[in-house]
């Protein structure tokens, strides 16, 4: 696909959709709840924005950069720009991430869908906490039943990348976009008029910085730069359809802002929830499969908030699958010059056998370890903690030290259009500050 003949998407508010989307995920609405729930509440979250404005947004500015002027996949755009180097192979690590991030996040998106019928079959009632947590090992260790629906997770998804850009990924997050933040403001506004729920809200905005040390500071680096999936060639991929009119800058700043605003929602609509009925909101993982159920068993009419809930669950991570299985369609239809269906089609089937891989590492296959790691493990190891930090520090470096100034800045600038106060902080930040904060979590690990 050439630069003349490149599909864009159709507006601003298309592409702040999409790649809100792709930020927003299962991460925003259990992993940070909880860890503001362990790590002294505002306290983490001061840290956290800290660190979006000083890591996040730089690299996904860059991220979009790199697309926009590349005009292509995120392999493509890199050789573009660079062609005699070998900076290409930062977007098939990228491509290699988002493959292998769907091999496991698959299977957790499928979680959400049982959930959902969990929720309208009202399984929850009368359940404690033990017989929650039994019935969670009992599903995900079955031998299909997480299986068929991770496959029908992958299939609705495939069907709106099949649909292509703006057919298919821009209608659907349009409208699935505004369908979550309608839930989470629903969820919060429950959560909050539930007796003793000020009490969340006061954990929540009152910071507690006795809690704060190194530990909590990665931590709260680290979930900024994964919060807003950077590092897996989503923004790269996006910014190739971004049009040049639109404002990089604008852009970004508008989706790191709905992406952190989702985050901060869901600590709303889990906190006071939470102190309302006694439980501990910084339990971990387990938060949205087993404690929050026990929640809403609790609550007057829990079915129907239960329901709502992992509906937004399913939701978030539907848009991060969409853009993930988008990073790989686009790389092999470009880069081999095949049809966007059959791709799409050969795709999705390949995620899906490592779909099995990871859910049978629940069960049947739960001995069957890889450097002692199951194959959920593996993959969630291999993504988080070496391909996407490390992919996020070859971009920052790509961007600060190997793009031409010139190009990077007519990029950002609109052709010179727009006035770039900021510029040189900007160069300064993706030069230095990002790659030594993402070389520190990546050390921490």
């Amino acid at each position: 696909m050439s630069k003349e003949n490149r599909i864009n998407f159709s507006s601003k508010m298309a592409v702040v959709a999409a790649a809100a989307g792709s930020a927003v995920g299962l991460g925003n609405i259990w992993r940070f709840p909880y860890e503001l729930g362990q790590y002294g509440g505002a306290a983490f979250l001061v840290l956290y924005i800290l660190f979006v404005i000083l890591l996040g947004i730089p690299i996904m500015l860059s991220e979009f950069a790199i697309g926009r002027s590349g005009q292509s996949d995120a392999v493509g755009s890199f050789r573009k720009i660079d062609p005699r180097g070998k900076w290409w192979l930062i977007g098939v690590m990228g491509v290699i991430s988002a493959f292998l991030i769907m091999g496991f996040y698959s299977v957790v998106s499928g979680w959400t869908f049982e959930y959902i019928y969990q929720a309208l079959t009202n399984q929850f009632a009368g359940k404690d906490s033990a017989s929650l947590a039994a019935g969670f090992t009992e599903f995900s260790s079955h031998p299909y039943r997480p299986l068929l629906w991770a496959v029908l997770f992958m299939a609705i998804s495939a069907g709106i990348v099949l649909l292509g850009v703006k057919e298919g990924i821009e209608k659907s997050t349009k409208f699935l976009m505004p369908l979550l933040f309608i839930i989470i403001i629903a969820l919060g506004i429950r959560s909050v008029t539930l007796p003793g729920g000020i009490e969340g809200l006061t954990f929540l905005f009152h910071p507690d910085f006795s809690k704060i040390n190194s530990s909590v500071i990665l931590s709260a680096m680290g979930q900024a730069f994964f919060s807003l999936s950077l590092g897996m060639g989503c923004m790269i991929t996006y910014g190739s359809y971004v049009n040049k009119k639109n404002k990089l800058t604008h852009t970004v700043a508008e989706v790191t802002v709905l992406d952190t605003l989702v985050a901060v929602l869901a600590a709303v609509a889990i906190f006071p929830a939470a102190f309302s009925l006694g439980v501990n909101p910084g339990q971990g993982p387990e938060l949205v499969f087993i404690t929050l159920p026990s929640v809403f068993a609790q609550l007057p009419g829990g079915q129907f908030w239960a329901v709502l809930f992992f509906i937004l669950l399913s939701v978030a991570a539907m848009t991060s699958i969409i853009s993930l299985l988008e990073v790989v369609v686009a790389y092999v239809t470009e880069e081999f010059k095949l049809k966007r269906e059959p791709v799409t089609v050969a795709v999705t089937l390949a995620v899906l056998v490592f779909s099995v891989m990871s859910s049978l590492s629940f069960g049947v296959w739960k001995d069957v370890t890889i450097f002692g790691l199951t194959f959920f493990d593996l993959f969630d190891n291999a993504t988080s903690k070496v391909l996407m930090p490390l992919g996020g520090l070859l971009i920052s470096l790509f961007a600060g030290w190997v793009m031409p100034v010139e190009t990077l800045r007519r990029e950002i600038s609109n052709a010179g259009e727009l006035k770039l106060k900021l510029f040189n902080v900007y160069l300064f930040l993706i030069r230095y500050i990002a790659p030594l904060g993402i070389l520190l979590v990546m050390l921490n690990f």
